[in-house]
């Protein structure tokens, strides 16, 4: 212990005398008294630390690797639920693979999306997150001997403790192969609700070219004055899914049912079109929406941004939107072929960049309940109840049929829109709880109450 006390003293005499030179490069290229190197020295003190939470010590149970399946917003959706759920579990999360199967075929992985840095540390007072699993188990998977298994949908948390958690202790790594929907959206302890929301509203930040990317469109909309965001949900996936054909020709309709019957998990084959668009179930045509937006009173002076992919039909279907609403804009229309070279055939991205600029609008109106419309009208209320019109399907193609045929005038038919959507513009309510039947219920991303700032009807801007 002396020998090694002198020789720390001995160490700190030397440090004292040639640190400094030594620090410096020796010999020196820069000395106190230069002022270039002053200027460098107080730029970098200058830049704030970034302040970390502290890690959450746990006792780690395993490791849980997940299979995101959907589009973007399904997938964001089922990235909150499966953090939420290792933390509940004390065990350690992979970070989530994202699905490259489904009918957009995006290749993405999840830091091409989002900041998996800022994701994994903004966290880590919650739950461990590692980009890939340690070698020796990572061997597992290579082999193909890891446990995978899908969780049963809108399951409670305690099914995770009771019947997750002993699988994982089992084999050490678990594999969830598909998380949509995984975890019910009432019932929860206030806290996993909580955590759902940090993960959704804080830790899932998209990469900084995204980012860059949407204020770019922010900025180039705002520019030109108020602007609404039209999720104008009518590509050809959504209309071979839903088999719904309302306005399409007979080529089209042929074209949508062969692709329908071309995915295997697409279970529903056999569509009545008319049936479903009255019971609500289709998203509004171009022509019914450009309708319903003018029975609204939208102005026709405002920017009218679509957040989709390719419209089924193509300019025809859009003509009467775009007659009645000049100012028809999209992120194609708005920037150069080269800024969005980098995201062609990533629809994800695509999705990601819609999302940025759908969360900014004055207001947002989706045309079909799907789950982008959900997560962004979820996103709005925690801004601050920002002003979304949630259109009534049902209603509204009632009122259009009824329109078209002479049953109505236009300041009736305009009335009874104006008049039916009064409370349905994105202002604080209560989730609905339907025992038994967790599909028929507000889903939690729409609307997570628990993590919203009270408010109240008026403070919701009006059209």
């Amino acid at each position: 212990s002396v020998l090694l006390w002198t020789c720390v003293v001995q160490l700190t005499a030397v440090g004292e005398t040639w640190g400094p030179r030594v620090l410096k490069g020796w010999p020196s290229c820069f000395t106190h008294q230069d002022s270039s190197f002053s200027v460098i020295e107080d730029k970098v003190l200058s830049v704030p630390a970034r302040v970390l939470p502290p890690k959450r010590v746990y006792k780690n149970n395993g490791y849980l690797m997940v299979s995101c399946n959907g589009g973007l917003n399904q997938m964001r959706a089922a990235i909150c639920d499966m953090v939420t759920i290792a933390r509940y579990l004390n065990v350690t999360l992979i970070v989530p693979e994202l699905d490259k199967t489904s009918f957009w075929a995006d290749p993405s992985e999840f830091q091409d999306i989002f900041d998996v840095d800022h994701f994994i540390t903004s966290l880590r007072d919650e739950v461990r997150i590692l980009k890939e699993l340690p070698p020796r188990l990572k061997r597992r998977v290579e082999t193909g001997t890891v446990y995978s298994m899908p969780p049963i949908s809108w399951s409670d948390i305690l099914y995770y403790r009771n019947q997750i958690l002993p699988l994982i202790r089992k084999y050490k790594v678990v594999h969830l192969n598909r998380t949509d929907t995984r975890l019910a959206n009432n019932g929860q302890p206030l806290d996993i609700q909580k955590l759902r929301c940090r993960v959704n509203f804080s830790a899932l930040r998209f990469t900084s070219q995204i980012e860059d990317l949407g204020k770019r469109v922010i900025k180039l909309l705002r520019q030109n004055g108020p602007f609404i965001v039209l999720h104008l949900r009518y590509e050809m996936d959504m209309l071979a899914f839903s088999g719904c054909t309302q306005g399409c020709n007979n080529e089209e309709v042929e074209e949508l049912t062969r692709m329908r019957y071309a995915y295997p998990w697409w279970k529903e084959k056999i569509i009545n079109s008319d049936l479903k668009r009255k019971d609500g179930l289709c998203p509004l045509t171009p022509e019914e929406t450009a309708l319903i937006l003018r029975a609204l009173d939208i102005e026709n002076s405002y920017q009218i941004y679509i957040a989709a992919g390719e419209i089924y039909g193509g300019n025809r279907r859009m003509a009467s939107l775009a007659s009645a609403y000049p100012k028809l804009v999209r992120k194609e229309t708005l920037l150069e072929p080269s800024d969005l070279g980098f995201f062609q055939n990533h629809s994800s991205q695509m999705a990601a960049l819609d999302y940025l600029v759908s969360l900014e609008s004055d207001i947002f109106i989706p045309t079909y309940d799907g789950n982008m419309a959900k997560v962004v009208e979820g996103h709005r209320r925690f801004l601050g109840y920002k002003q979304t019109i949630l259109l009534d399907r049902r209603l509204l193609v009632d009122l259009i049929d009824q329109y078209n045929s002479g049953s109505l005038s236009w300041n009736e038919f305009s009335n009874a829109v104006k008049e039916s959507h009064k409370y349905r513009k994105g202002q604080p309510t209560q989730r609905s709880v339907i025992p038994d039947r967790p599909k028929e219920e507000d889903y939690f991303y729409a609307n997570p109450e628990e993590c919203l700032k009270p408010s109240s009807y008026g403070q919701v801007s009006s059209m």
